[in-house]
């Protein structure tokens, strides 16, 4: 007989952004850029920098914690670690394994997911899982980057884009009838190409050439990334509606992936939904790949602007090319 399945729900959230703040006036002495560019183009203002010793793995902690806290739970009740991030301390063992390490979580297993902006999206749909079907009673999903560490400051049609955070969520069963109604994901690897950090892999080990020719640092094709970000982020938030049973007239909130400001203006449009119901902290931090979301949740949640049984849709897209939504029946 097949088990019932658990609702499941976010428990807590918490956000650590470092204290550097990167303006675009400062980005002006950096390259052949300005303020006025960067803004009419992006609609960012400032993002965050870590300092040389701050890897993504002491982000992530920083944020663990603060779910934790706000979740009213302790290292030692967390059954699964799930960091998404596209920025891994290293290789291996994953960051997850040293968030787990830090924070003495030592009943806890830990792995790590790289979809880039998405990940934090498709952590959610795979910690739900583990709860739903009985398998864990807490787990800990953080997106967490230091992308100014694998940005080549030089370049100005990306340098000026990204910044580094993190931001957590603690999940675990929820009331019946709320929290995690529906994730959709989705991927276009075939466009993969258009949004890639080339060197360092299998396919290209790193080596002297690799680093003098810069293959270390994002290379993406603004254009054709654009285009696919315009199309699927109304095409995510539809489906994964239609999959909840909800419509677009129930949306209490839409939190989108942060990555540009004529992105998302361009799916508002698309979709009918007023500003007043979307969330956005772009222009104070940039794209911050897999914690651009669960830094906006966060901080919505503690601004105020969500209640129990407000209907919530987190949406992004990211290097892959991957897609992902969730719908979610606020229930903290």
């Amino acid at each position: 007989m097949d088990k019932m399945l658990k609702p499941v729900g976010i428990a807590g959230t918490g956000r650590c952004l470092p204290e550097r703040i990167l303006t675009n006036f400062d980005l002006e002495r950096m390259v052949d850029t300005s303020d006025e560019w960067i803004v009419s183009r992006t609609g960012i203002s400032e993002r965050r920098i870590s300092d040389a010793g701050t890897a993504t793995s002491d982000l992530a902690t920083e944020a663990a914690k603060k779910a934790m806290e706000d979740a009213g739970i302790t290292a030692g009740e967390i059954d699964v670690i799930i960091v998404a991030t596209a920025t891994p301390d290293m290789a291996f063992p994953s960051t997850a394994c040293i968030v787990q390490s830090n924070l003495g979580a030592l009943q806890a297993s830990a792995f790590d997911v790289q979809a880039a902006c998405t990940g934090f999206i498709y952590g959610l749909s795979i910690g739900e899982k583990f709860i739903s079907t009985g398998d864990a009673k807490n787990v800990l999903v953080i997106g967490a980057e230091t992308l100014s560490k694998i940005c080549n400051w030089e370049d100005r049609s990306t340098c000026v884009l990204f910044g580094d955070g993190a931001g957590a969520a603690v999940l675990r069963e929820a009331p019946k009838d709320s929290g995690i109604i529906a994730t959709l994901l989705g991927a276009e690897g075939w466009k993969g190409q258009y949004l890639t950090l080339p060197a360092g892999g299998s396919r290209m080990p790193a080596s002297i050439d690799t680093v003098k020719s810069g293959k270390h640092f994002i290379h993406m094709d603004g254009g054709e990334v654009y285009k696919f970000a315009v199309g699927v982020m109304p095409q995510a938030t539809l489906g994964v509606l239609e999959k909840a049973g909800l419509s677009l007239d129930d949306i209490d909130l839409l939190i989108p992936h942060q990555a540009n400001k004529r992105i998302v203006d361009s799916a508002a449009k698309r979709l009918g939904i007023p500003q007043d119901k979307i969330f956005m902290n772009l222009s104070r931090y940039g794209n911050m790949s897999s914690a651009s979301i669960p830094v906006a949740l966060d901080e919505a949640v503690k601004h105020g602007l969500v209640k129990n049984g407000d209907n919530l849709v987190l949406v992004g897209f990211g290097a892959g090319l991957t897609w992902g939504a969730c719908a979610i029946k606020w229930s903290k």
